[in-house]
Parts: structure tokens; sequence; C-alpha cells
């Protein structure tokens, strides 16, 4: 059973254009040869960060809506830890959300 993820990564402000679009094309693929659908990316822009994240003030943020399984965020997850270019990353299930009445 596939639920619905949204991962939001934070990229180095360093990060060039091309690198960028690589990361964000190298995790889409990553989620989709997977097993994933329906992927979704948003480019949220470069932000100032509320504190000092391994010595950067900014960052670049990207999110990531897609269905899947645990096994592939615990994948995704696994390759973005051991990515230099990523400062931070999380993932929340969005299905949860759906079902509080409001």
């Amino acid at each position: 059973m596939l639920n619905n993820y949204e991962t939001i990564y934070i990229l180095k402000p360093d990060v060039t254009e091309d690198t960028n679009l690589t990361l964000v094309n190298k995790y889409k693929s990553l989620v989709k040869e997977n097993g994933g659908q329906n992927v979704f990316v948003q480019h949220k822009g470069r932000r100032h960060l509320s504190y000092n994240v391994t010595h950067y003030y900014d960052g670049i943020y990207i999110q990531m809506n897609y269905d899947a399984n645990g096994a592939i965020v615990k994948l995704l997850q696994k390759s973005m830890r051991f990515d230099d270019q990523i400062i931070r990353y999380l993932t929340v299930r969005q299905d949860l959300l759906r079902n509080v009445n409001l």
C-alpha cells in the first residue's frame, strides 16, 4: 500500500543551478524507479535559516510530494543522509492530516 509523503530538503546555498536540477532529478528518479508514484517537485527558493546549520545561514528549499511505501522513504532518506549538498531533510506522511476534521 502506498501512502502520501512530503519530503522537504535544504541544499547548500552555494549549489549551482545545474547541480540543483541534477539533485532534484536524481531524487525524483529514485522514488519512481523503486515504485513511487505521482512525484511532484516544487522549488521554494533560497531562504534565510532560523539558525546556523553547519555554518550556513541560507539554504535552497525543495519540496517533493509523492506516493510511496516505507521502504522507498527509507531508501530516499539514506541517500540524502550521505549527500554532501544537502544540509537538512524532513519527511512526513500526509495521510494522517487528511483524517483530521477542522
